[in-house]
């Protein structure tokens, strides 16, 4: 009902939620009924719902582009599931007292199968992030094991640790990992991928994800990367599959030739 106008008249929306546990793939049904008029979507932020609590498995499950998730929280697992062009940003209570970016905030397995889209979590998510992520853009402060596990597409900035076999069977998209303590390399699965060299367009891309990142969750840990960019830039490894870089270098070659 919040988001009626929105879908039926093209105006914008915006409402405020409490959530609880019990409350699973909030967001799914809202996105079914946009599909129903808007194939495509909706304009760029044209639902703006911010929620407070603890969300229940799946949350933002399948959120369709135009609609803007906000959560004050936490959130169980396969938060993201299917993200089909939505935003999702996630960050904890204002009143809690632990550091986000050691803390885990999201369930296992987010943003499985999702395909498109954008999300910024403050606070570390659990195991199988990104798992089959086809398209999405995502920042997150840490990750259990299998991150990015079968990923074939999207961005992922991981802003922390991660745990064991990451990158098992990622075929497409790029993780860059914030690698301070010098922990990361050896949790990688390299049967199919490479630790790849950072270009400009890299950097570009990385600075550009996490000041947004900063700028919808006020992370501390963004801010202090940000404020010491020279150098924390230094400290990022890049994770490229093989067969998905040569893809890209012969598409570049032949885009040079057309140019000619």
């Amino acid at each position: 009902r919040a988001a009626r106008k929105a879908i039926d008249e093209g105006e914008s929306a915006s409402a405020e939620f409490h959530i609880s546990n019990q409350d699973r793939a909030v967001g799914a049904m809202l996105s079914n009924e946009i599909s129903k008029k808007h194939p495509k979507g909706l304009q760029s932020n044209a639902i703006h719902f911010k929620f407070d609590g603890t969300a229940g498995q799946s949350f933002g499950a399948f959120l369709a582009a135009g609609v803007s998730f906000e959560l004050q929280g936490d959130a169980n697992d396969y938060f993201g599931k299917g993200l089909s062009g939505g935003r999702i940003v996630l960050y904890p209570a204002r009143q809690v007292q632990y550091d986000p970016s050691k803390n885990i905030i999201a369930g296992n397995v987010a943003f499985y199968g999702a395909t498109s889209g954008e999300a910024f979590i403050r606070g570390m998510a659990g195991e199988r992030f990104a798992v089959r992520n086809s398209g999405v853009s995502v920042v997150v402060e840490g990750v259990g094991d299998h991150g990015c596990e079968y990923m074939t597409g999207g961005t992922v900035v991981i802003l922390g640790e991660t745990g064991r076999n990451f990158a098992a069977g990622m075929s497409g998209g790029v993780a860059y990992v914030f690698d301070e303590h010098k922990t990361f390399v050896p949790n990688v699965n390299m049967e199919m991928v490479l630790l790849d060299t950072l270009d400009e367009e890299d950097e570009q891309r990385i600075k550009s994800m996490i000041s947004q990142h900063h700028e919808l969750t006020g992370s501390d840990q963004a801010e202090r990367i940000l404020k010491n960019w020279s150098r924390s830039f230094l400290e990022f490894v890049k994770v490229m599959p093989m067969d998905y870089k040569a893809v890209l270098q012969k598409r570049k070659a032949a885009a040079k030739v057309s140019a000619a």
